[in-house]
């Protein structure tokens, strides 16, 4: 089997996407001049009427606003930036949730993401068929999946549960399942948007000391975006501050941490 990494390029109108699973590129993610623009309708009605006629009227807000901003392979970068400048749009073109509007986004490396933690569950699947399921959407193999599952099973600390359907979880034990899964694959690139307050104080601890621990002993890019200047300092090296969708500062995350509270 060849073991040749290829490119997959998607071009979207103006955009392009470039993505390959090649953990050994220098540069992690890079995006160029990238705009992400929505449509914003009165109503549902309104945005039902859109996608039959043109004539429709709507606003638009460009979420991100010609952003330019490259992450290293290996490096431990937060965004930081008020609700509403664009980071979590970002973070969502990186792992492939959206698409850029115009300008170019480069992902080298496989993704997992602590973003919306109980998304894309299967409800009348029991915890354990939910994992064996992301296990083989993953493409593992079933002696990777056995080795990891376990893994996964412990951390979560959901017990005999994990043999139930997913139905019958709270919404913070489906967070549990999906942060120890998301944590336990071993990608290339993290990214985690305001995911480490899961469940109770030790387990969010817990959470914590599993961030620490991927950055410290493996060469995993992490993409953090946090409302806390504190979690900043305290997990990454560097930080970018994006405003109104554009990057207006990067450097240390001591100076982006300063330029950010003073802006």
């Amino acid at each position: 089997m060849s073991s040749e990494v290829i490119a997959e390029t998607t071009h979207i109108g103006d955009a392009t996407v470039i993505r390959d699973e090649n953990a050994s590129e220098p540069v992690a993610v890079r995006f160029d001049h990238v705009t992400k623009t929505y449509k914003l309708f009165k109503n549902d009605r309104q945005r039902l009427l859109a996608t039959f006629s043109k004539r429709v009227k709507y606003d638009t807000v460009n979420a991100s606003d010609d952003l330019s901003l490259t992450v290293p392979r290996g490096a431990s970068v937060a965004l930081l930036g008020d609700n509403g400048a664009g980071k979590s749009t970002a973070l969502k073109m990186i792992t492939g949730v959206c698409f850029p509007t115009s300008g170019t986004v480069e992902v080298h490396g496989r993704v997992s993401a602590l973003l919306e933690l109980s998304a894309g569950f299967d409800m009348k699947l029991s915890g354990m068929e939910n994992i064996d399921m992301r296990c083989q959407l993953w493409g593992l193999s079933r002696e990777e999946s056995e080795k990891l599952i376990p893994e996964i099973v412990e951390f979560s600390e959901l017990g005999k549960y994990i043999s139930q359907p997913m139905r019958t979880y709270s919404s913070g034990m489906r967070a549990r399942l999906g942060f120890a899964f998301a944590s336990s694959i071993r990608p290339d690139i993290l990214v985690v948007d305001e995911a480490l307050s899961v469940g109770d104080r030790k387990f969010a601890a817990k959470c914590r000391d599993r961030i620490r621990g991927i950055i410290a002993k493996e060469n995993v890019t992490v993409l953090f975006v946090t409302h806390s200047t504190r979690m900043a300092k305290e997990f990454c090296e560097t930080g970018i501050v994006i405003q109104h969708g554009h990057a207006v500062f990067s450097g240390s995350i001591g100076d982006a941490v300063a330029y950010y509270e003073k802006s």
